[in-house]
């Protein structure tokens, strides 16, 4: 296992995406989850994931680990949900929306399986965020790549009102044609 990032990162309206293709802004919602049955992790644009952070902007904690194998599943996560992703180069980033890379995520433009996790979804109102804003992120959230072939996504688990909410809208998308 590598871990390629572990810190803070920025959010804006409660999201982040990855990207091999480069765009500074990624897809929306609607487009990213389209045909899927998780609404956290987009995947329906080529070389690209959508994730959702709930309804926040300010900073969350993340970890991006690279693994050989499928990691082991942590209880500790209250949200985890898995999708195929296939980089179109061999440039992978993690992008805060609108912002510069974060950091680069070392993938060949190959299958493989992410695993994305959260806690503190359902946190990140203007409450939320005045408490936390000298005290730390708002959540925290983890992203597991792996080499495997392509499979449906899948809900995990979920435990907020905001990933039953996120997952009830992809669901409600028709797949991209």
């Amino acid at each position: 296992m590598r871990t390629v990032y572990r810190g803070e990162l920025p959010v804006v309206q409660g999201r982040f995406h990855v990207d091999s293709r480069r765009d500074p802004y990624g897809p929306g919602p609607s487009e990213a989850c389209a045909g899927q049955t998780n609404g956290l992790c987009g995947a329906a644009v080529p070389g690209c994931l959508l994730l959702d952070t709930g309804p926040c902007t300010g900073r969350v904690g993340l970890t991006v680990e690279v693994h050989r194998a499928p990691p082991p599943l942590d209880d500790g996560w209250e949200e985890v949900v898995e999708a195929s992703f296939r980089p179109v180069s061999a440039s992978t980033a993690v992008l805060p929306c609108g912002h510069a890379a974060l950091c680069e995520v070392d993938l060949p433009p190959a299958d493989h399986r992410v695993r994305y996790c959260g806690r503190g979804l359902d946190r990140g109102g203007a409450a939320d965020l005045r408490a936390t804003a000298a005290s730390g992120p708002v959540g925290h959230y983890l992203l597991q790549f792996w080499p495997a072939p392509p499979a449906a996504d899948l809900v995990v688990r979920q435990t907020s009102r905001s990933a039953r909410d996120r997952h009830r809208y992809a669901r409600a998308l028709p797949a991209p044609r």
